[in-house]
């Protein structure tokens, strides 16, 4: 591991702490997900810090930022681009959209009608896209941070879950404590402090770290492990269906990033833990509901019960 690059990525987190009060958790969260080259859905209500938080990730890091702010009356070329006839060359000339960024910030996309939100499926899974029969290379790296209001407010679409399994994390902010809130009373506006920010990793030594996180070894008691947290939610009588095998890929990969923040070159039980509310919520559905969610205290105790069993196993076989 290159412990200068890791140095860069501990100041990038230290740095956004600075800017977002009492959210080191998301936030890190955040950092493991672009890591792991995943993209990050946030659901909140408005006003708890969403956009703020795409907005610091992507200054810190030096990469080119669009926002695309979701309505209704949206079209998928006013996400990817159109080709425009001009008149003096006499041929059509492409105009690249908003989706080509290294960093994109889909705002409120469950404000726009199912064929926007489509407009993003092949971007996120294949980083690409293909208008009028040609395909379009995005930017490496390439980042999805998407915020949506809750479903049951007025004008939204549920994003159905072939798109939500494009997301390797979902993760909700919710109210800051009282300390945190105090800070935010009391201190500069965080506007002010956005625009003063300097980027502490470039594009260069992101690629790299995403290159490190796939050196990151798992032993073959970690996968048991994960293989085992699998099969309990596909075997379990809460969920309308399981984990699928992207999922499965998704917690590895999420894992991985977790312990190379941590400084480790090595997954323990504890890096599945730290992540796995994040990754598997939006993708299990209550069979008691018709939410696209399980509710995340009862998930983690379910999980945690299972889980605790596996984390002995693993250490009692390393």
């Amino acid at each position: 591991m290159d412990k200068h690059l890791l140095n860069k990525l501990t100041a990038t987190i230290e740095s956004a702490n600075k800017i977002i009060f009492g959210k080191e958790n998301a936030i890190r969260l955040a950092m493991t997900c672009l890591l792991s080259r995943g993209h990050l859905m946030i659901e909140d209500l408005p006003g708890v810090g969403k956009t703020t938080l795409a907005h610091v990730i992507a200054q810190l890091l030096g990469l080119k930022f669009n926002r695309i702010q979701f309505t209704s009356d949206m079209l998928p070329a006013d996400v990817l681009g159109i080709s425009i006839y001009e008149q003096n060359s006499s041929h059509f000339t492409f105009h690249p959209g908003p989706i080509f960024a290294n960093i994109v910030l889909a705002d409120e996309i469950n404000r726009a009608t199912p064929r926007a939100q489509s407009a993003l499926l092949e971007a996120m899974e294949e980083r690409q896209i293909t208008i009028e029969g040609e395909t379009r290379i995005l930017p490496a790296p390439f980042f999805v941070i998407a915020t949506q209001n809750p479903t049951e407010h007025i004008g939204t679409y549920p994003l159905p879950e072939s798109q939500l399994d494009r997301f390797l994390m979902s993760i909700s902010l919710g109210y800051p404590d009282v300390e945190a809130e105090r800070l935010l009373l009391t201190a500069t506006d965080r506007r002010d402090e956005m625009q003063n920010l300097i980027a502490t990793i470039d594009q260069k030594s992101l690629l790299e770290l995403q290159k490190q996180v796939l050196q990151v070894t798992a032993s073959e008691a970690l996968i048991d492990y994960i293989q085992a947290i699998l099969q309990f939610s596909r075997h379990s009588q809460n969920f309308v269906c399981g984990l699928s095998p992207r999922a499965g890929l998704a917690l590895l990969h999420a894992s991985k990033a977790w312990a190379l923040i941590d400084n480790r070159d090595y997954v323990i039980p504890e890096d599945v833990q730290a992540v796995l509310p994040a990754v598997t919520n939006h993708r299990l559905m209550n069979v008691e509901s018709d939410s696209a969610q399980f509710p995340q205290d009862k998930l983690l105790n379910l999980h945690t019960l299972h889980a605790e069993h596996y984390k002995r196993h693993f250490y009692d076989y390393e």
